[in-house]
C-alpha cells in the first residue's frame, strides 16, 4: 500500500496549492477528497508533475466558505480516508482571546485528568 505525503506550496487567488508525494514513487495517484465542515467540497484538481510518484493539489475555495470564524478545509485520501493535511482560515475578528481562553481550559481539564489517574494509580497500586 502506498504512502502518501502532502506539502503545502502556496495559497494565492483564493487557491490553495500544495504537492502530493507517494512513496513509492511508482504508486498510482490518489483520490483526493477536500471537504468543510464533514461536507465535500468540488473543484479540487490532481495534476501529474514532471517528476515521478508527485501530483499537484490545487483546491480552489469557494465563496461560501469565506465569512466570520474558523473553517477547516481537510484533506483525505478517499480510498482509505487516511488524512493527507488540512488547511484553515480565519475570518473577522482575530479570535485570539477566544483561543487562549479555550487553550486554558483544555490546560485545566488535562490537569484535572493527570490529578484523577494519579490518584486511581495510588488507590489501586
Amino acid at each position: 500500500m502506498a504512502a502518501y505525503t502532502l506539502t503545502k506550496t502556496r495559497f494565492k487567488d483564493g487557491r490553495w496549492q500544495g504537492e502530493i508525494a507517494a512513496e513509492p514513487a511508482d504508486a498510482p495517484a490518489p483520490e483526493v477528497q477536500v471537504s468543510l465542515f464533514d461536507a465535500p467540497l468540488r473543484g479540487a484538481v490532481l495534476s501529474p508533475t514532471d517528476r515521478p510518484g508527485r501530483w499537484a493539489l490545487e483546491v480552489p475555495v469557494p465563496p461560501e466558505a469565506l465569512g466570520d470564524g474558523v473553517m477547516t478545509f481537510l484533506i483525505t485520501e478517499a480510498a482509505s480516508g487516511a488524512r493527507l493535511g488540512s488547511f484553515t482560515m480565519i475570518g473577522d475578528e482575530p479570535l485570539a482571546e477566544d483561543i487562549r481562553a479555550e487553550v486554558d481550559l483544555l490546560r485545566a481539564e488535562l490537569d484535572m485528568l493527570k490529578r484523577a489517574f494519579r490518584r486511581h494509580c495510588t488507590e489501586t497500586g
